[in-house]
């Protein structure tokens, strides 16, 4: 089954996103970073890579969220793309929302190509 995606992040998407951030980083550059994320073109990249990058492990199938979304794909229903901030060198990529959904597509097709916004940590002034 071949997972299917919305073309853009639901709103409440950026909010999670906000919520995870801001415990890495202070409020003006999580609020520099969700916007930069909003004006994001989708880039497409693979569940195995985002992993990887992110320094994450693949949650197991019977995890709740996981679960959800396999069953959203066996469904035929979209997912909403993944948001995604770029880390230095020596720091991780951080899922900033979307950690289950990758999971999800991995348990699918770990080579499925993933719609994700993907962006740098955004300076303040």
């Amino acid at each position: 089954m071949a997972v299917k995606w919305f073309d853009e992040p639901e709103e409440h998407d950026y909010e999670a996103a906000a919520d995870y951030l801001g415990m890495l980083a202070e409020d003006a550059t999580v609020a520099a970073t969700v916007n930069a994320l909003k004006s994001a073109k989708l880039v497409y990249r693979k569940a195995k890579d985002i992993l990887r990058a992110a320094r994450l492990s693949l949650l197991p199938p019977d995890n709740p969220h996981v679960r959800s979304d396999v069953e959203k794909i066996g469904h035929g229903k979209k997912l909403s793309p993944i948001l995604l901030v770029r880390g230095t060198p020596a720091d991780a990529l951080q899922i900033a929302d979307g950690y289950h959904r990758v999971c999800a597509s991995y348990l699918t097709d770990e080579d499925t190509p993933i719609p994700c916004r993907l962006v740098s940590w955004a300076p303040t002034t």
